[in-house]
């Protein structure tokens, strides 16, 4: 079904009630401290009622259970509080990606940046202002890893195609994406998945049920005990020597029970985040294959991941009331802690060995629902169509734009590879947009082999690897210089092009070396990447270069880029223009930025 508005007019009516919501949990909040005040300070009295009037300790029971019951709803207001903060801020974030002012806002992916990656760090695809910032929605390090994979490693037709229609499905459960959006705090840089899961299989710390039952025991008695002497049943030493004796043996587990609750809570944490994930993939229905299979295979054997991850955020929350004030005497007869820690090791002993299935699963969705996002919010780009793959792939794209660069800003051109041209050369002046087209190709191959629509009217691809070499830098650690990393490079784009389908994207090729070398060069390395079925562009503004074209043609097409002069500025317009530029503007643009460059002799 068709989203009910526009993107930006949904966001907008949507962020308005969430704060209009939030404002009243606020308030209901702070009525439900100011209650927990008065029933602390009310307990206090009678509690010295008790000690030294004369009052029944029995009076103390009204005031604790009131205080507790308030504990409890105070918590719930506040993790709806919680969560329709969340809200807002999601639909903030929403309102920046629409309007363009997304770069600075969610994560970057640092971590899955790779200097040596054939296209990755050429496209921008992580860091800040990357196309990893603007799609990943992912609430969880999981998601993050999966959407990075598939910005990574491009999929086949199969895959593209699934990863489309789940897409589409998510594209107008508006709420379904609020509700994944806002199911956990930010907690992706507490753990880690590989530490998730080794936490999870570790080992037990704790053997044996008879520790559980001697505490159980020994607290009831020692709990007796000391409403024995409350009421003057029995006397203090025997009190003081239950007391004395619970201490002892809590002290003798607890170098290994508050290790594994500490253990627990960065763990509980993001399980809670996972459960919610699930819960939301759960409570709906899909269209889509891919997202129904997700949602049937997260069912296990101890009920629902969301309640079995419900288990495990609960034994944490028990744990820590014993830090609260009026509760710790009672954590401290029932042996709290240790109970805490062997439920904790039978969470983990029952579900530690499914939890890596589940992250792979939510990081899945995750990644999904990101698609869904962005095709949500950019309803005027289309999927693309794809081709079939025979031994030379096709890439057809009509008014192709960048989906990095704001919508008003961006300026659209066309595209055509395949048999004839195998290879586009694209020569043109300093800044007049010839690594900004290489990149918009890349970026449009990327978007389209992950499953996401595309910045163009219309875009046909075949299924191929990718290969760049806009980002080529020398390293001052390894010794190699930028001339030596580039030819590393194309050795491994080459390389990839005797395995399969590619598409090479060459930013000023062989720069660095002299004229001769580069001309000579380029034409062996574009002969070798054309026999082998490769198709892509090549960037210059060396005018040898351009000549190759002409004498490949019709395998190469020369194309360019233009400039004009304007009271001593340069002017681009960076549309596509036939055939090889035939003049350069460095010197102007040395000129414009105030070096005194002489004019030539004539």
């Amino acid at each position: 079904m068709p989203p009910a508005s526009d993107p930006h007019t949904t966001y907008q009516r949507l962020l308005d009630e969430r704060r209009r919501e939030a404002a009243a949990l606020m308030r209901r909040a702070d009525q439900l401290s100011h209650g927990r005040l008065v029933t602390f300070f009310v307990g206090v009295g009678l509690a010295l009622g008790a000690l030294f009037a004369g009052l029944s300790s029995w009076w103390l029971v009204a005031p604790v259970a009131g205080f507790i019951g308030l504990v409890v709803m105070h918590d719930r207001v506040l993790l709806a509080r919680d969560r329709l903060t969340r809200a807002v801020a999601w639909y903030e974030h929403g309102l920046a990606r629409l309007e363009d002012r997304w770069p600075g806002m969610g994560a970057r992916g640092d971590q899955f940046a790779d200097a040596d990656h054939l296209y990755a760090q050429d496209l921008d695809l992580f860091g800040e202002g990357s196309l990893f910032q603007l799609l990943s929605t992912a609430q969880t390090r999981a998601g993050e890893g999966t959407l990075a994979t598939w910005l990574r490693t491009l999929a086949d037709r199969a895959e593209v195609e699934s990863q489309q229609e789940a897409a589409r499905d998510l594209q107008p459960r508006v709420a379904l994406l609020e509700q994944l959006a806002t199911a956990g705090a930010d907690v992706r840089a507490a753990v880690h998945p590989t530490s998730l899961v080794e936490w999870a299989t570790a080992p037990p710390e704790l053997h044996g049920v008879w520790p559980r039952i001697v505490s159980l025991l020994l607290g009831l008695l020692t709990g007796a005990l000391v409403v024995g002497w409350f009421t003057g049943a029995n006397g203090a030493a025997v009190m003081l020597l239950a007391l004395a004796s619970s201490a002892i043996f809590a002290r003798r587990f607890q170098v290994r029970t508050e290790p594994i609750m500490h253990a627990a809570a960065g763990p509980a944490r993001e399980l809670t985040v996972l459960g919610r994930v699930c819960r939301v993939l759960r409570e709906d229905n899909y269209a889509s294959t891919r997202l129904s299979a997700l949602r049937a295979s997260l069912e296990t054997a101890g009920g629902e991941v969301d309640q079995a991850a419900g288990r495990l955020r609960r034994l944490v929350e028990l744990y820590d009331w014993q830090h609260n004030l009026i509760f710790k005497p009672f954590a401290a007869l029932l042996f709290w802690e240790l109970q805490c820690a062997f439920a904790v090791e039978a969470w983990r002993r029952r579900h530690g060995a499914a939890v890596s299935g589940w992250l792979q699963h939510v990081g899945e969705f995750e990644a999904l629902s990101a698609l869904g996002t962005y095709t949500y919010e950019h309803p005027a780009d289309p999927f693309p169509e794809l081709a079939d793959t025979n031994r030379l792939p096709v890439y057809e794209a009509e008014a192709l734009a960048h989906p990095l660069i704001p919508a008003s800003d961006a300026v659209a051109n066309d595209v055509n590879l395949g048999k004839e041209p195998q290879v586009v050369i694209v020569s043109g002046s300093n800044m007049s947009g010839k690594t900004t087209l290489l990149r918009s190709v890349g970026v449009g191959a990327v978007m389209a082999l992950m499953g996401a629509p595309v910045r163009a009217r219309r875009l046909r691809l075949s299924p191929a690897a990718i290969g760049a070499t806009l980002r080529i830098e020398d390293s001052l650690q390894a010794g190699r210089s930028r001339f030596y990393a580039e030819v590393l490079r194309l050795g491994l784009i080459v390389k990839t092009a005797r395995t399969g389908p590619t598409l090479f994207l060459l930013d000023e090729l062989f720069h660095g070396t002299n004229s001769h070398d580069r001309t000579e060069g380029a034409r062996g390395l574009l002969h070798s990447l054309l026999s082998l079925g490769a198709v892509g562009l090549v960037t210059t503004h060396d005018l040898a270069l351009a000549e190759i074209a002409n004498r490949m043609a019709p395998a190469a097409l020369n194309v360019h880029f233009d400039d004009s002069l304007v009271e001593g500025e340069m002017r681009f317009d960076y549309r596509l223009k036939p055939g090889p530029v035939t003049r350069s503007n460095a010197l102007a643009i040395m000129r414009a930025v105030g070096l005194d460059i002489a004019p030539g002799e004539k």
